[in-house]
């Protein structure tokens, strides 16, 4: 009996030191990198394409790619990462060809945007939105306003400050956060006359999903239907100065998430940031006074058709 209490010791010495030996690898190893498909594509750019573009990146990428007092998409420090993930900073996508994307060809800025890969090989880990379901018309609209005259994009050399990731995000992002593949095949644009259908397209490409669900942890980017409470709210998110905010339960039970709520309420609250008998929207929930009423009535009218989850939600947990 004694050898065998001998044998559990070793035994389990042996397991401590091989589990340390791993994690002092990935920990001086970093965050692990891909090989890189090479696509070639050309953007097409047209003024519509441009604004289309624009208002895109003003609702997925300027919140953290955006420097206030510049107004340029230079990046900055990602305030609202959990700290346990380290300082995360955002990069320089302004045309800048040292600092920024400005030397990065469209395929290259397409394979980015799709699986989260840089041209590298080096993957960008959360908080950096991946657009798996995004049509090819829209991610062609992307690029077309990264590479227009507008100021927000015009080069600048601001040089981007390294992110400084945790053990614990260096280890998720060889367990849990992984690249996303290239579609197969083209995504076309949704039928805009089917209020559900173009609802679904934009609550998926918004990342609404992503804040609305349970937890980033347990999102799934390929098929946001299959994240663990789907828009059923509770997903913990941090405001500018580390105090948690729950996600609203945005499902429509009538109870804890909107089923009670009048189309134009939710309208209101999507653009505006104002919610009826209830205090004004705040970081990290911005309003999207980008979208258009049609637009925000037909995330409405999706939401409108998943199932209902009752989950009450208290918004702050600080107020």
């Amino acid at each position: 009996m004694q050898k065998f209490f001998k044998f559990l010791g070793i035994g389990g010495v042996s397991i401590v030191i091989l589990v340390g030996i791993i994690l002092l690898y990935i920990y001086f190893s970093g965050i692990p990198s891909y090989s890189v498909e090479k696509l070639d594509y050309q953007v097409k750019s047209t003024p519509k394409s441009v604004e289309r573009g624009r208002k895109l990146t003003m609702m997925l990428c300027a919140n953290c790619h955006m420097n206030s007092e510049t107004e340029k998409l230079t990046g900055q420090q990602m305030l609202d990462v959990p700290a346990s993930f380290g300082k995360v900073h955002s990069m320089n996508i302004t045309q800048d060809k040292t600092f920024g994307i400005g030397d990065w060809t469209d395929g290259e800025l397409i394979y980015l945007l799709r699986t989260g890969v840089k041209r590298k090989g080096e993957y960008t880990p959360p908080p950096m939105v991946k657009l798996p379901n995004m049509a090819d018309e829209d991610i062609n609209a992307i690029i077309s306003f990264l590479r227009s005259d507008n100021s927000m994009v015009a080069a600048d050399p601001s040089p981007k400050i390294p992110s400084e990731p945790s053990l614990l995000l260096k280890v998720l992002c060889r367990i849990a956060f992984k690249p996303l593949p290239i579609p197969a095949q083209r995504i076309e644009m949704p039928d805009t006359t089917n209020a559900v259908e173009a609802g679904r397209y934009l609550a998926y490409n918004l990342q609404c999903y992503a804040c609305h669900s349970a937890d980033f942890s347990t999102n799934n980017d390929m098929d946001p239907t299959k994240s663990k409470g789907y828009f059923g709210g509770g997903n913990k998110l941090l405001d500018l100065e580390g105090r948690t905010m729950l996600a609203l339960n945005l499902s429509p039970d009538k109870e804890t998430g909107i089923g009670s709520w009048s189309k134009n309420e939710f309208v209101q609250a999507l653009k505006d940031g104002r919610i009826k008998g209830q205090k004004a929207l705040a970081y990290p929930m911005e309003p999207y006074p980008e979208l258009t009423d049609k637009e925000a009535g037909d995330i409405y009218e999706y939401l409108m058709t998943i199932p209902p989850i009752k989950n009450k939600v208290v918004r702050s947990v600080y107020n």
